[in-house]
Parts: C-alpha cells; structure tokens; sequence
C-alpha cells in the first residue's frame, strides 16, 4: 500500500477514536453536571493536538523508512529523533497556551492519553496482511 494511503489511514483512526472517547468525556462532564463550553473547547483542542502529534509522527516515519530503504539509516534515525523532540516541545506549548487561555485542564489533557486504547483497539481489530 502507498505510505500516503497508509498515513491517512492511521490518522483517520486516530481521529475516529479520538472523537469518540472525548465525546464520552464530554458525557460525562454533562452527567456530573459541569459541561461548558470551555470544556468543548478544551475537549477539542486536546483532540486536535493529539490527531496532529500522530499524523506528523506517521509522516516523519513514513519519510525515514524511505531513507532507510535508500541505505541512509543515519539521517533516517536523526529525522525520527528531531521530530520527536519536536512533537514533544509542540506539544508542551500548546497545552501550556491552552492551559493560560483558561481551558479545563482535565478536557484538554485527557485526549493526550486516549491514543493508547485506540491504538490497541485499532490492532485488536486489524485484519491481518493489514
């Protein structure tokens, strides 16, 4: 399968599961009777973050399994280390900044850690040769 095809695909799960589990969240904020807009806001900013961490991570791997397959599995090592200390400064400052402009801490962490389940619930459900 094209690299493309396959990090659009992945991206495309990880949005789905993400939406889906903040969407839970934000259920139960409005069963414990605290759902605002601020937590909405929150909700989505952490959700897009999260979708936008795993989309550049698929494209910057994607890129250095190609400089690899090329013999260049140095620069493809480097590539993968920069943009994972990238992805985690970007990632810090946006949660900072969204933290400063008054967003609900729990609705806009939270997302960070709901890529795990999906992703495990994502490979349960695989088909194989996927």
């Amino acid at each position: 399968m094209d690299s493309k095809k396959i990090v659009l695909r992945e991206t495309a799960i990880i949005a789905i599961g993400e939406l889906a589990l903040s969407a839970i969240m934000v259920g139960i904020f409005a069963a414990l009777g605290k759902l605002n807009v601020t937590v909405l806001l929150s909700a989505l900013g952490g959700c897009l973050v999260t979708i936008g961490n795993h989309f550049f991570m698929a494209v910057t791997v994607s890129l250095a399994a190609d400089r690899a397959e090329q013999g260049d599995v140095e620069q493809a090592k480097k590539m993968v280390q920069t943009s994972s200390s990238l992805r985690l400064l970007a990632i810090g400052g946006l949660m900072a900044l969204g933290i400063i402009l008054g967003a609900n801490v729990i609705a806009l962490l939270l997302p960070l850690v709901f890529t795990r389940p999906v992703l495990m619930l994502a490979e349960f459900f695989r088909k194989k040769g996927d």
